[in-house]
């Protein structure tokens, strides 16, 4: 995950302000920054609202946020350690206007609802690494990969979600690997698993992501997009993770980017907007191959 250590080392704020990353949202829609929430159809053409069903360990809520005509491929955003919030909800709709039905989780909903930090000032101000802690520790590998099937099910059976494509999902920071270990829990379903300064990718455990690319299915593909000091603190994972890609059967693009840890979340102290564009290409084309 990100460590404390990385977090200090972010130094002041330099990400967008809530209302530049808000505005970014929808890839330059200028009505995505008024987009309503509940329900209601929005200007830029998208329906977003709040939604809750059951899930294992408690009741998973989240956004989901789709175009408000016809079904599209369903996607997964597992948001980092800050969860669930403004910046998050900005990439889904900017996603969900390139033509997928977007469902951001509350990845600590065993624990706690809704969202908890408004951004990652206010996750650091709180003292954040403190509070997730607890909730953090009930996001086993296991009850991840059991999140994950309860998650891709509520997905397909969604009226705006297109069950004869398949799922994508991306996640960021502790959530990265989440991406491997949902399209290994789901694999007649999830097609593409996009890892962003994921973090605890590499381990000898039979959970660790490197050890579940090749239960991916073989007409997927996993994007794996390290930052720059996540490398230099362990150069050889990289090379751990291209070796298990190419036994995989599964497609596996492994590669380090010019950005620090957090580089393509829109609030992160270190947002890189130049190096955080080409990774969501980067995923775009994956969506666009593969589901």
């Amino acid at each position: 995950m990100c460590e404390l250590d990385q977090l200090d080392a972010m130094g002041p704020k330099r990400g967008l302000s809530r209302r530049q990353f808000t505005a970014m949202g929808a890839a330059g829609v200028a009505a995505a920054a008024c987009a309503p929430t509940g329900g209601v159809k929005a200007q830029d053409g998208l329906v977003e609202n709040m939604v809750t069903f059951d899930a294992p360990g408690g009741t998973m809520d989240g956004f989901f946020v789709h175009p408000a005509q016809g079904k599209h491929p369903g996607v997964i955003m597992w948001p980092d350690i800050a969860g669930l919030r403004d910046a998050k909800k900005a990439m889904a709709r900017r996603l969900a206007d390139a033509g997928y039905a977007v469902f951001v989780a509350n990845p600590y909903y065993r624990s706690v609802a809704g969202e908890q930090f408004a951004d990652f000032e206010a996750f650091r101000a709180a003292d954040g690494f403190k509070k997730v802690g607890p909730w953090m520790a009930k996001n086993t590998p296991d009850a991840a990969m059991e999140t994950a099937k309860a998650v891709v099910a509520w997905l397909d059976a969604q009226d705006a979600v297109d069950t004869a494509k398949g799922v994508g999902n991306q996640g960021y920071c502790m959530t990265g690997g989440w991406t491997i270990m949902t399209a290994a829990a789901v694999p007649e379903r999830v097609k593409a698993a996009c890892s962003f300064h994921g973090a605890g990718l590499v381990s000898d455990e039979p959970h660790a992501p490197v050890n579940l690319l090749d239960d991916m299915a073989a007409d997927s593909k996993a994007l794996i997009c390290i930052a720059k000091n996540d490398d230099a603190r362990a150069p050889t994972d990289k090379e751990k993770l291209k070796e298990a890609g190419e036994k995989a059967a599964a497609e596996v693009s492994v590669e380090v980017y010019g950005g620090d840890h957090g580089w393509t979340v829109l609030d992160s102290p270190v947002y890189d907007r130049a190096e955080a564009e080409r990774a969501w290409a980067n995923m775009l084309e994956t969506y666009k191959t593969f589901l």
